[in-house]
């Protein structure tokens, strides 16, 4: 059945929100485009990239450059962190001087493009490989690509929130490597080049020019509405009847997540994963197109599984839905003029607005977003229900303790400190809540947004969007929670949806019973190694956890995978509501046990739910795993880094163990309760046991995700043991882990281990990341070198190497 959310603002409030807006003229791009500009290929070769950025030569896209085309550039090399402190026009002297380019004569990487230069050359058409834009959400990396004069991206595949970001904004994305020959030739290009295989709404908003313009023109009702196909044949709300997966046929799935029925295309898919000039059979692959739907097999507790599905959720139709697809249908916009919220069910592929239940932002986006409001709706426009809106000041709370004094010198942390500043008064303005910086205590964060989402504010069955990759850390609760970039956030203000194609799932199933000394974050370095997340197949994605050794797992440990379903790719993390988010939410939360019950009541699979596939994790045979330098898909157990230390060039000391200067316990991913219990239970075994305290060669940090978990270590007892054991506590906030605190490397020689969920490089300084889980890096700061920790057996400490750790250099902090 129907079901009808009457939350939304009444309509006289709403149309007196945005009566402007219903007036102004909205016009369409032309249907040919022509650009005039050059074309600047984003190759691993510092010379060549040097030549087309200052001596204006233009490279032609043979199968050498193809092939030396870069892959896996993040928005953190687009725009490092110390770039986004800019939120406007002035971020178009600033793309890509994070990229890295190796110096084919040394073979050390290097930064070729420097402040101005692609502006100043002319550009209008930037080439790249496979996984452009994966990492953070932050708009600034389009933006200053747009404000630089890009107008058009190709790449052969491109991740879902900055392709997202890029349709927002009206800069134009292909995986088509034959426009590039007709943008240098300045010939007319159909725009349906650039739209084509798109679902309805994604055509639109690139045939609008942009979000903005398109809500404009729905709020106007000059776009074309859509149902899903479960309303489609009765014509509900007034509306068309056309389906909204209208025009998905061909859609690029790896690109952004949209889903493509052709068998044929996910062949060719795998193949531009794969690499340029790859033809013939697929031989041994497992290409998405061979998938069959499986059926899930979930197993809720019976006082879950029973009874009528709770008010504001769609009930079990004709289509069995995943948990994912359950909130997707109890959350799609039917009609928002009339407050009609809810479809019976959708399927991947259908495209819609989706009204959010939470909708939050940070000081690296909120600044861009309210520029934009205040730009495009007028300085005295008011936020629709500013009651579920929240911000937070966590990114940069530490930036002091990481800009190096150049930096200073240059006026950035003045800059920085502005973007506090705009967002405050904002705040302020529209009365929203805002999580700043502590209040007559030491520096830090009231919270880091993930985690104050979760502790107090995520449901099972809501949809919630934030400003951040990793806000599907609230799918521990079984929520629908996943990033948005700046455009989506601002235009979340005024019409309080979200525009999202449904997308495909997939589920890992982890089964058996670990060891001891085995966490989630150990999963996770597993799951990341799996050819189907290495070679692309899951970008855009629903992640869904389930199986015994998940549901095994507290709510803290869940956070940690549905964390890291950034790292995958994912659209989102998703976990099943159970007797465990019960208790989670009576326990943690107050909340009364009859309303926890009541809300994650049917909030799992239905049985016979389709996924793309299904990847089947025996937890009894995972050891202590670490993820080697520069990806989080680097995994490999610990007990075997000395065999591949030794075959890879990986510095070790004699005894074949890789040393470390830091340890960092903390971020988002590792700052919650039983990350504490954890680092703890490992320091006190090594201090009561031995006498060990961390190893005088390393810096040791432990940094938590909110005041809630410091006052817990307090309660405990933990900030006097770390004292104790000589670690440094540090108060909330994004630190070490986007650059911007203490932790951070401070040369390339460095080498740091850390709970965080990733290491692309530069991502906490110049040096050496690896990522292991707390046991193992809490086991590695008092051992001095990379190892795992195992109840009962006493950690062995390297021999000292220097008398006293020196405080590195402080580098520039990179993101997010």
């Amino acid at each position: 059945m129907l079901v009808f959310d009457r939350s939304f603002q009444s309509p006289s409030s709403r149309s007196d929100m945005i009566q402007d807006l219903l007036t102004r003229s909205i016009e369409k791009r032309p249907s040919t485009l022509t650009f005039q500009g050059r074309i600047l290929y984003l190759v691993d070769d510092a010379a060549r990239m040097r030549r087309q950025l200052e001596d204006g030569v233009e490279l032609e896209l043979d199968e050498e450059i193809r092939s030396l085309l870069r892959d896996q550039i993040s928005t953190d090399e687009i725009t490092p962190a110390y770039i986004c402190y800019f939120y406007d026009e002035t971020l178009g002297e600033f793309p890509y001087l994070g990229l890295r380019a190796v110096d084919r004569d040394s073979g050390r990487p290097t930064f070729p493009v420097t402040r101005g230069s692609v502006k100043e050359g002319g550009f209008v058409c930037s080439v790249a490989g496979k996984r452009r834009g994966k990492g953070s959400s932050r708009e600034q990396s389009p933006y200053a690509e747009l404000m630089a004069g890009i107008r058009v991206v190709v790449a052969e595949s491109i991740e879902r929130i900055y392709n997202e970001n890029c349709q927002n904004l009206g800069i134009l994305t292909t995986n088509d490597f034959g426009v590039i020959d007709r943008v240098r030739a300045g010939e007319d290009i159909p725009l349906e080049v650039f739209t084509r295989g798109k679902d309805t709404i994604t055509r639109e908003i690139i045939e609008h020019g942009g979000l903005f313009e398109y809500n404009v023109a729905r709020l106007q009702g000059r776009t074309t509405p859509l149902l899903p196909e479960s309303l489609a044949a009765t014509g509900a709300g007034g509306m068309a009847t056309g389906t909204a997966a209208e025009g998905a046929e061909g859609a690029e799935a790896a690109t952004e997540g949209e889903v493509d029925p052709d068998p044929a295309h996910d062949d060719l898919e795998l193949r531009q994963l794969k690499g340029s000039g790859e033809d013939g059979p697929l031989g041994d692959q497992d290409p998405v197109g061979s998938q069959i739907a499986a059926p899930s097999q979930p197993n809720p507790p019976a006082e879950l599984a029973e009874g009528p599905a709770r008010s504001g959720q769609a009930s079990i139709g004709p289509r069995p839905m995943t948990v994912a697809e359950k909130v997707f249908a109890s959350h799609w916009v039917v009609d928002a003029a009339n407050e009609e919220v809810g479809v019976p069910w959708v399927r991947p592929g259908e495209a819609g607005f989706f009204r959010t239940d939470i909708r939050f932002s940070h000081e690296y986006v909120t600044p861009m977003s309210a520029i934009f409001f205040e730009q495009k709706v007028g300085p005295e426009g008011k936020v629709v229900d500013p009651e579920s809106v929240l911000f937070f000041r966590d990114h940069l709370t530490f930036l002091h303790k990481a800009m190096t004094q150049e930096r200073i010198e240059e006026g950035l942390l003045d800059v920085a400190n502005q973007l506090e500043v705009k967002q405050r008064e904002f705040a302020e303005r529209q009365g929203i809540k805002l999580y700043g910086e502590q209040k007559g205590h030491r520096m830090g964060s009231v919270a880091i947004c993930h985690s104050k989402i979760l502790e107090e504010y995520a449901e099972p069955g809501q949809l919630i969007i934030g400003s951040d990759s990793h806000t599907p850390h609230a799918g521990a609760i079984g929520a629908v929670a996943f990033g948005v970039g700046t455009t989506a956030i601002f235009n979340s203000w005024i019409t309080k949806d979200v525009r999202v194609q449904v997308p495909k799932s997939f589920k890992v199933v982890v089964d058996g019973t670990p060891p001891s000394n085995v966490t989630a974050k150990d999963y996770m370095l597993e799951i990341l190694r799996h050819p189907y997340i290495r070679d692309g197949h899951a970008i855009g994605q629903i992640i869904e956890y389930a199986g015994p050794a998940v549901e095994a797992l507290s709510v803290d440990e869940r956070a940690t995978m549905t964390n890291m379903a950034a790292e995958v790719g994912a659209f989102t993390g998703i976990v099943a509501a159970d007797q465990r988010s019960v208790d989670y939410l009576v326990n943690e939360r107050g909340m009364d046990r009859d309303r926890a019950q009541e809300l994650c009541k049917g909030m799992q699979s239905d049985p016979g739910a389709e996924y793309v596939k299904i990847i089947e994790i025996d937890a009894s045979t995972i050891r202590p795993m670490v993820a080697l330098p520069g990806d989080p898909g680097n995994g490999l157990y610990i007990d075997e880094l000395a065999k591949r230390a030794a075959s890879s060039g990986v510095k070790v000391d004699q005894d074949g163990r890789v040393r470390i200067d830091i340890a960092y316990a903390g971020s988002c991913t590792a700052g919650k309760k039983e990350d504490m219990d954890m680092y703890a239970a490992v320091l006190r075994e090594a201090w009561e046991e031995s006498g060990n305290g961390v190893h005088p060669d390393v810096r040791c940090y432990i940094q938590c995700g909110s005041i809630e978990v410091r006052e817990y270590c307090r309660e405990k007892g933990y900030l006097e043991l770390f004292e104790a054991v000589g670690a440094e506590f540090i108060e909330p906030g994004c630190g070490a882990c986007i650059n911007a605190g203490p932790g951070v490397t401070g040369s390339p020689d460095e080498v740091s281990i850390s709970s965080q969920n990733r290491n692309f490089p530069g991502r906490s300084g110049p040096g050496q990341l690896y990522l292991a889980s707390p046991y193992s890096v809490a086991a590695s700061a008092v051992a001095g070198y990379v190892t795992e920790w195992e109840p009962g057996v006493p950690v062995e400490p390297a021999e000292p190497r220097k008398p006293e750790p020196t405080e590195p250099t402080s580098p520039e902090p990179v993101g997010a």
